[in-house]
């Protein structure tokens, strides 16, 4: 994946006055050209605002890009002229006018005004060929929502909407930017060829996790034929881009529980509706803890709350509960553990 931003916006030097609307269409291409050379080329392009419009206007010059999504994009470039209409006087004039947008001031040059009203998207559109995904939210006072319904109706199928309730138009609630995320990743899985990890999915029983090259932390783990991702939370340096290495243990010793209290259930004809098990962990010291036989230091204490739903009888309750204990990796937690560690070479 590559993000950037345009010259002289977000974290981008340069002054976004030198630039205009062809430029950073040329940008995007120059950008595709050296992941095609130094990686591989892009399949999917993302683009916001004024650079959805850029995304559209790319994608046709791209011939690897298989789907494309835009979020609070203008239908037309031209569009972005109502928001500085009144220095439009003093660019004219000027030659160029410092200007404020979604609450930062830029510096526009004649020769953007005049190169935007020269693009056109929705012609784009159309002949794009390219799977289509609009964000747009109808509140946006940016960029009104009536620009998505235009390079809706212009894009062929396959092509979807999501609006974006009452984001607004930079996305600045953490809620709203997780939502397109997770939005935009599924749906572009129905488009993009599935990622090789380089992982050989193990035997049953066996798991290997490997390093996902993405800073200190991530990791991809493999299961059989199931693939997931640990790592550590932000605040102890990670990214929080899956479950930390304490939680998959806890998500093991819960899975097993609820599977073990359901399979006898079923076994004894209790009216078990669904058993639900919320577990945490907590180094505490020992003397705190009056049923354990260490008594110095520091020990592991997971705590388990387990409840049952259903027309259940306070002894079959009770029943389940002693079950519970009996799940194989609440036992093999409590049993003596051996760890062989062999270096491969």
């Amino acid at each position: 994946m590559l993000r950037f931003d345009f010259t002289g916006l977000g974290a981008s030097e340069g002054e976004f006055a030198n630039t205009n609307f062809s430029s950073n269409i040329g940008d995007l291409v120059a950008a595709a050209d050296y992941l095609r050379g130094h990686h591989e080329a892009p399949k999917l392009l993302v683009g916001h605002s004024l650079g959805g419009a850029a995304v559209l206007k790319a994608a046709p010059l791209i011939d690897e890009v298989l789907a494309v999504s835009t979020i609070g994009a203008p239908s037309d470039p031209d569009h972005v002229r109502h928001n500085f209409d009144a220095q439009l006087d003093d660019i004219k004039a000027d030659g160029e006018a410092t200007v404020s947008l979604a609450g930062r001031e830029f510096k526009i040059k004649k020769q953007f005004l005049d190169d935007i009203a020269t693009q056109s998207i929705t012609d784009a559109v159309a002949g794009m060929r390219k799977a289509l995904l609009v964000f747009h939210a109808p509140m946006d006072s940016t960029v009104s929502i009536d620009n998505a319904g235009v390079i809706f109706q212009a894009a062929k199928h396959p092509k979807s909407f999501v609006s974006l309730d009452k984001a607004d138009h930079l996305l600045t609630r953490r809620e709203d930017g997780n939502y397109v995320a997770k939005i935009l990743s599924a749906w572009a899985s129905r488009f993009l060829p599935e990622l090789d990890d380089g992982l050989i999915s193990p035997s049953q029983g066996e798991v290997t996790v490997r390093e996902a090259g993405e800073g200190i932390f991530p990791q991809v783990i493999a299961a059989g034929r199931h693939r997931m991702r640990g790592d550590e939370p932000e605040k102890v340096g990670g990214t929080d881009s899956g479950p930390d290495p304490y939680s998959y243990l806890l998500a093991g010793l819960g899975a097993c529980t609820s599977m073990t209290i359901r399979m006898y259930a079923e076994r004894k004809g209790y009216p078990l509706e669904r058993a639900e098990v919320r577990l945490k962990h907590a180094k505490v010291h020992a003397t705190d803890c009056e049923e354990c036989e260490t008594k110095s230091g520091k020990i592991d204490v997971i705590q388990r709350e387990i409840e049952l739903l259903g027309d259940l009888t306070e002894e079959q309750r009770t029943d389940l509960l002693r079950i519970a204990d009996r799940c194989p990796v609440h036992r093999t937690l409590h049993s003596e553990i051996h760890i062989e560690s062999v270096l491969v070479v």
